[in-house]
């Protein structure tokens, strides 16, 4: 089976849209919900309208229609990658390039084809599979003006770029990016972890998504032996902080006109996100399980050993729902990278009290000694949830016996 695409733009109260590398519709609203879209070149009036692209988009300050990786004027039906396209401005029927009007086109000079378009505050930032250009409304004759960015640059799938507080992020090939006014790459602690474990053939289905409530913008992706998408990896850009996990979204909605995010599912499901401490796709609903897991840590250089003999927890419960909600911190040691864990010591931390203030046990004894030291954080109780703070380690140099 082909993945259908699809993109689209208000033009005032009325609908562009477009089938990824299809052809263009137009959604008039004034013929109510019963009412179906038309192709672009039926539109009346219409004049030298594309009939195939790769996206569309609405340019918000000037109101032209731009198509992306479409057909041109002179021959119409065959697609050109590195196309771009505008009809007359406040005008979606009207494309002939004209002294009296202002459509017209632009051919980008790196690349083998546009992958996608974002338009940000300034500009729209144009994406082929090679290189990155701006693309600014500059007004008659020319209409608009094209910019190579940069062009050293990968972009997985026409999903997977967004555009956050005047930033723009996206997955590459085999790494993170982000824009703002020039192009970094962003350092990732997961990258191999996401990159080495990846369902190439289906990384069209890949999407960004941003949960601005805390700060965050979402990858999903489909693992190596998945069709469909079933993990993500997120980015703090607050804290610049990575983290990742296994969930099956296929789109995701941030909070705005809802309050809260929302996302559809395989399942044909939409969730609230943001919203209780269980899994609600589950009938009764199940708990979540959840940790937060250190790297690994050591005292110098890492050629002394480290006893440990003593935990002191900073945690709290706000907000669960359990009756007595527990959390179970787990310290390990070892001696080399790579090598087993040959001690392991758990302590559980319960929440006991609730006035005046959270009070939680207070400090927990445990006995391990290793070159490198982890510690980690879990819970798998159904309405547990917690906040980490500033936990200790009661750490010494131990001698190698």
């Amino acid at each position: 089976d082909i993945l259908r695409l699809w993109s689209h733009d208000n033009f005032g109260e009325d609908l562009i849209m477009n089938v990824k590398d299809g052809n263009i519709y137009y959604w008039d609203s004034s013929g109510g919900l019963t009412t179906r879209a038309v192709a672009l070149s039926d539109l009346a009036g219409a004049s030298s309208a594309p009939t195939v692209a790769s996206k569309v988009l609405v340019s918000d300050v000037d109101l032209h229609v731009i198509a992306f990786g479409c057909d041109s004027e002179d021959t119409p039906g065959t697609q050109d990658p590195l196309l771009i396209r505008f009809s007359d401005q406040k005008n979606a029927a009207d494309w002939k390039a004209e002294v009296n009007n202002t459509a017209g086109d632009l051919k980008l000079s790196s690349g083998s084809k546009i992958v996608t378009a974002l338009e940000t505050k300034q500009q729209i930032l144009v994406f082929t599979d090679t290189a990155l250009f701006s693309m600014q409304f500059i007004g008659p004759p020319d209409t608009f003006g094209i910019t190579a960015i940069s062009e050293n640059i990968t972009i997985r799938g026409p999903l997977t770029a967004i555009n956050i507080e005047d930033s723009v992020y996206w997955m590459g090939l085999n790494e993170f990016y982000v824009f703002t006014g020039s192009v970094q790459k962003l350092p990732c602690s997961v990258r191999d972890y996401v990159f080495s474990d990846f369902n190439k053939a289906q990384a069209e289905k890949s999407f960004a998504a941003s949960n601005s409530g805390y700060s965050e913008v979402w990858w999903f992706y489909p693992s190596e032996d998945s069709d469909e998408v079933d993990r993500y990896v997120v980015f703090n850009y607050v804290q610049n902080i990575w983290y990742i996990g296994s969930l099956n979204r296929t789109a995701w909605g941030d909070r705005g006109v809802d309050e809260l995010p929302i996302a559809s599912s395989t399942d044909y499901y939409l969730y609230d996100h943001e919203t209780g401490f269980d899994d609600g796709s589950t009938n009764p609903v199940s708990a979540i399980s959840a940790y937060i897991e250190s790297s690994q840590f050591d005292l110098g250089e890492g050629d002394q050993f480290s006893f440990v003999n003593r935990l002191i927890p900073d945690l709290t419960f706000r907000g669960s729902t359990a009756g007595t909600p527990t959390a179970t911190f787990t310290v390990k040691a070892r001696n080399f990278p790579g090598g087993n864990y040959l001690q392991t010591e758990t302590a559980a931390v319960e929440k006991t009290a609730s006035v005046p203030v959270e009070q939680f046990t207070t400090q927990a004894f445990v006995r391990l000694r290793g070159r490198s030291i982890a510690m980690k954080v879990d819970s798998s109780g159904a309405g547990v949830g917690w906040r980490l703070g500033s936990p200790r380690l009661d750490i010494r140099p131990d001698g190698r016996k």
